[in-house]
């Protein structure tokens, strides 16, 4: 009895390796906000239990979100993401430019430029690119907490309690957005006492 629940049990995990492999050599998936993967993992993260399990799943995300499925494109993101986080701005602003006029269907573009944008003081542009953005894929709780970051540093709050909530609807274990709307609401209730 045990020998038989044992080879079914390595059977089953050779059966579950072949799939895997199977899976990995059929080429390239799709990705960008319009990847298959996608709808599923939302359901999920809706779903999602725990921050835990709703962190891995934004991060499921996010990596689909980042492949543009073109090598030029990913190469510019790439570029474009360390110029950024390395603050030489002028760099990551040349990257996101070209590669929101090569792919302006590839969300992910726009709403890197808005981060950029953001970091730099212009909110107008920034606010610009995640429309962008949030036209292209409408679930990207990504921009929508960036939006409310904008309202924030506009200090128009009914603006930003708006955004964070809208991206806490989509991503329930958003940790800045549940810690914003709280902020926000208590600060709206005190005003009106």
């Amino acid at each position: 009895m045990i020998r038989n629940a044992a080879t079914l049990f390595s059977t089953g995990l050779l059966t579950c390796a072949l799939l895997f492999a199977a899976a990995a050599f059929q080429g390239p998936a799709r990705a960008d906000q319009n990847d298959p993967r996608l709808d599923p993992l939302f359901e999920q993260l809706s779903q999602a239990q725990s921050p835990a399990s709703a962190r891995v799943l934004a991060g499921e995300i996010w990596r689909i979100w980042l492949d543009s499925g073109q090598d030029s494109i990913n190469i510019l993101m790439r570029q474009g993401v360390e110029a950024m986080n390395s603050g030489r701005t002028a760099e990551a602003a040349e990257a996101f430019d070209a590669m929101v006029e090569l792919a302006p269907d590839f969300s992910e573009g726009w709403n890197k430029r808005a981060t950029l944008r953001f970091y730099e003081g212009d909110f107008a542009g920034s606010i610009e690119d995640i429309k962008r953005t949030l036209a292209l894929e409408p679930r990207h709780f990504g921009a929508l907490s960036g939006l409310g970051m904008i309202y924030d540093a506009l200090e128009e709050p009914e603006g930003a309690l708006k955004a964070y909530q809208a991206a806490a609807e989509i991503h329930p274990f958003s940790f800045h957005a549940e810690r914003r709307i709280e902020q926000i609401t208590q600060e709206l209730n005190d005003r009106r006492i």
